[in-house]
């Protein structure tokens, strides 16, 4: 399988070396792709010295757009899947083998990563918001998802040919989801660790939670047109 492993980032200057070498170091023939989302330091000076393929927007246009920028790159490379995964030290290296094998081995076309196994180091608002989140998009899409909101997760071709993404920001996780679902692909969870430490989550919980139901009701409303 030819897997592309696609990092949205904005000012990840001090983990992004860090993160290249270690999926390198798993030797599984990945290629790695940078997506710098109007980064103000060297983010994508470092991963280009650190060996990844770099695209950079001009300004800040949000993480959906910095994925779907990715995915279109994948597509037009002739990747067989996507493995989007997250640029702040968060998401680790040592779980992409664990993507790789499930993928090979099942015919679902999305695999999620899932961080509520082990939940002691993760801020109690994430615990509530992700459990919320992941009830309420189970219900619409009538399949069991752990942790929707989790970005590390793998995603097949056939699957990014047939969905059309507009979201910009974060509510793309949601967005992947309910538009796969719709489309009658299957989705699995994966087991994953997640590193909680010094980052600085960029998602306002006011705006952001506005910004959710509101896609939400949208794409409900569209299911029931």
């Amino acid at each position: 399988m030819k897997v592309c492993v696609v990092i949205p980032t904005f000012n990840e200057s001090k983990t992004i070396g860090r993160l290249i070498d270690d999926i390198k170091a798993l030797n599984l023939n990945l290629d790695i792709l940078v997506v710098d989302d109007g980064s103000r330091d060297d983010t994508s000076d470092i991963a280009i010295v650190h060996g990844a393929k770099v695209l950079k927007n001009a300004k800040n246009e949000g993480k959906g757009a910095s994925l779907i920028k990715g995915f279109t790159y994948v597509l037009q490379n002739n990747f067989d899947a996507a493995i989007a995964m997250d640029g702040d030290g968060q998401h680790l290296a040592q779980d992409l083998p664990l993507f790789v094998r499930r993928a090979e081995s099942s015919d679902s076309q999305i695999f999620v990563g899932n961080r509520m196994k082990a939940v002691k180091n993760m801020p109690l608002v994430r615990i509530l918001t992700n459990r919320f989140m992941s009830w309420l998009i189970s219900a619409i899409t009538k399949q069991k998802i752990s942790d929707t909101q989790c970005g590390f997760r793998l995603i097949k071709r056939e699957a990014l040919e047939k969905i059309k993404l507009s979201s910009t920001k974060y509510e793309i996780e949601s967005e992947i989801l309910i538009k796969c679902s719709r489309l009658g692909f299957k989705i699995e969870s994966v087991p994953i660790k997640t590193v909680y430490g010094l980052e600085i989550s960029r998602i306002n919980p006011l705006r952001d939670t506005f910004r959710f139901i509101a896609f939400i009701l949208k794409e409900t409303w569209i299911l029931r047109s």
